[in-house]
């Protein structure tokens, strides 16, 4: 991978955490606060250590104290989590979800209607 300055890195998250998770914010720190839930614990830590060397790279002393491997790493698994996100599976996944518990909870009042009837003696 080429080297990629901070600045590069954040907009390129930022861009990406808009578009596979539809988070809206100014900043990466905005938007990574408000899709925490949805990211997993490496995914925020790694997105947290990009969002504290954006910070101190607005200084030129405190520049030279960041691990740019590091930084690269972070920005490595960030990357690779939020392009292997796909919104309509995703969604497809949600809505399977939803008819799941639906037809569990039909089928738990049918057991109790059935064993109700059969309580009272009418089956």
């Amino acid at each position: 991978m080429t080297q990629l300055t901070i600045e590069q890195m954040t907009a390129k998250l930022s861009a990406l955490l808009t578009q596979r998770l539809n988070v809206s914010g100014r900043t990466l720190d905005i938007r990574v606060s408000r899709a925490r839930w949805r990211l997993p614990r490496p995914v925020r830590q790694a997105a947290a250590e990009l969002v504290a060397a954006q910070h101190l790279v607005q200084s030129p002393k405190l520049r030279r104290q960041l691990d740019q491997d590091a930084l690269n790493r972070a920005y490595d698994l960030c990357d690779a989590h939020l392009r292997g996100l796909n919104r309509a599976k995703r969604r497809k996944g949600v809505i399977l979800d939803t008819a799941a518990r639906i037809a569990f909870a039909l089928l738990a009042v049918i057991v109790v209607w059935v064993s109700v009837l059969h309580w009272r003696g009418f089956v």
